[in-house]
């Protein structure tokens, strides 16, 4: 029935489908201040966006499709008038998407989805870490039938995006609100359209040689159902392709054989006129752009054109621009030139690496010959210092020991009494071996007797002493002078004063 309808409308879609409503005022700005919303779910869009309805001949709760253009980095809201064509009332600028163009395969590869998904009023998240959120419900039909991973792919508020598509706050209440009061009005389900770029002849001849282009060639069909029709189309999966608006007597498997497919007559029509014209585009286009390749940016080249948006922000708001701005397109000759320039800075870098590496190699080096020359003239330093001194006597001979038995004592100079000064120098007594106590003692009072007698027979005692002198000076051993600043006694007891005239 639905097709039926839609055949219906094709015809007066293609005579109007050069007059869209992209040509029409679309604000992009959101006038609201968030700070005086108290219910995020119960916002109401304002007067201005009502008043815009009412031109447009459209009611606040009829059906919405939102469409996403990557590239420019917008984000459409189109909403169906009294006719049941679908104009577009919204065209905000994305904030952030994070990769480059083409389809999320895998979980990780920070890649925002690309397709046909249909949003269920379940998949709105009034409590998002991210302000606000819609779950795009990536992995869909097509994606599953063709292996891809991923979750909690979203549209969100915060301004900031790992594989989602983020938006401002305040457009993200909007937004939410243009979706809450659709659901209200009895919508099912809202098609989301997520475009690497708008599928136009020009577009497609610029990204010919982008290896998603197979991939972008399907979109295109359902991309251009929608322009010829303005209504969102029917969308199946079959052989893991997507198909459009396609009437089939067997359901559609996404991993199976396609069934029997016709196009309603109309449609086909249109599609034909329609092709058409693109062909001369495209034909056009690729006169345009031969000999020339689209370079896209990569997310920092992209975060880069936009970093002034920061400014006087908070950390996590992350405006990443759009791939048209950041992007270039290039001769091959110029990519030629480009590929030798890049190699050369490479090859330089290369070069300065492996000169800093030698560098600090022959550093090292340097450090440890030093360190060993060092070692070297300090041992030779302390050879010569040992040799020196030993040239000049000092560690040449054993210095001898002290004799416990002996003590040096200083010899004190004493005046003589006046009735010593005629008596006869006393002869020190020689130093006798070591003896037996006993002897010792009787060799002791011997001594004293002889001393006794010479002091009281003087006369005897200098006959004594005057023999004394020709016998040492007989002797085959010279005898070593005396100082006379030391002198060196036994440390034996002294005799008393009154044993000096004991006999």
């Amino acid at each position: 029935m639905r097709l039926t309808v839609l055949a219906a409308v094709s015809l007066l879609a293609v005579v109007t489908a050069g007059c869209t409503n992209e040509t029409l005022d679309s604000f992009d700005k959101v006038d609201v201040d968030i700070s005086r919303v108290s219910s995020k779910t119960g916002y109401q869009l304002s007067p201005a966006v009502l008043s815009k309805f009412s031109k447009m001949n459209i009611d606040r709760s009829s059906p919405i499709m939102l469409r996403i253009l990557k590239e420019e980095g917008r984000l459409e809201v189109w909403k169906a008038d009294r006719s049941n064509r679908f104009q577009m009332v919204r065209n905000y600028k994305i904030c952030a998407w994070s990769g480059k163009l083409g389809p999320k395969t895998k979980e990780g590869d920070r890649q925002a989805p690309e397709g046909f998904y249909p949003l269920s009023r379940g998949q709105m998240n009034p409590n998002s870490s991210y302000y606000l959120a819609i779950n795009t419900g990536f992995p869909n039909t097509y994606d599953r039938a063709n292996r891809a991973s991923g979750t909690n792919l979203m549209i969100h508020g915060a301004c900031s995006s790992s594989g989602c598509y983020s938006m401002t706050d305040e457009q993200m209440l909007e937004i939410f609100a243009f979706a809450r009061d659709a659901f209200d009005g009895g919508q099912k389900t809202v098609q989301l359209q997520a475009f690497p770029f708008r599928m136009t002849a020009e577009n497609m001849a610029r990204h010919r040689d982008n290896p998603n282009i197979e991939f972008w060639k399907m979109l295109k069909v359902g991309w251009d159902h929608f322009e010829i029709t303005k209504r969102p189309p029917e969308v199946n999966v079959c052989e893991g392709k997507y198909v459009f608006n396609q009437q089939a007597d067997k359901p559609f498997s996404p991993a199976g054989a396609c069934p029997a497919m016709t196009t309603p007559s109309s449609l086909d029509v249109a599609l034909s006129s329609y092709n058409k014209t693109y062909a001369t585009a495209y034909a056009k286009a690729m006169s345009k752009y031969q000999g020339t390749v689209w370079i896209e940016p990569s997310e920092a080249q992209r975060k880069a054109i936009v970093a002034d948006q920061r400014k006087g922000r908070e950390l996590a708001y992350a405006p990443t621009g759009n791939s048209l701005d950041a992007g270039k397109l290039m001769t091959q000759q110029e990519i030629e030139a480009q590929k030798r320039k890049a190699e050369e800075a490479e090859k330089r870098k290369l070069e300065a690496e492996e000169r800093a590496k030698q560098a600090v190699e022959q550093a090292r080096l340097d450090a440890e010959q030093k360190k060993a020359k060092e070692a070297e003239d300090l041992a030779a330093d302390v050879a010569a210092e040992k040799a020196q001194k030993q040239a000049h006597g000092a560690g040449a001979l054993p210095v001898p020991e002290e004799n416990p038995g002996v003590t040096v004592v200083e010899k004190k100079t004493e005046k003589k009494p006046f009735w010593k000064l005629w008596t006869a120098k006393e002869e020190e007594p020689a130093k006798a071996a070591p003896v037996a106590e006993a002897s010792q003692q009787a060799g002791e009072t011997k001594a004293g007797q002889q001393a006794q007698k010479e002091v009281r027979n003087p006369a005897t005692a200098a006959s004594a002493e005057k023999a004394k002198k020709p016998a040492d000076a007989a002797g085959t051993q010279p005898v070593p002078e005396e100082n006379p600043a030391v002198e060196v006694v036994e440390q034996a007891p002294k005799k008393p004063f009154w044993k000096f005239w004991q006999k």
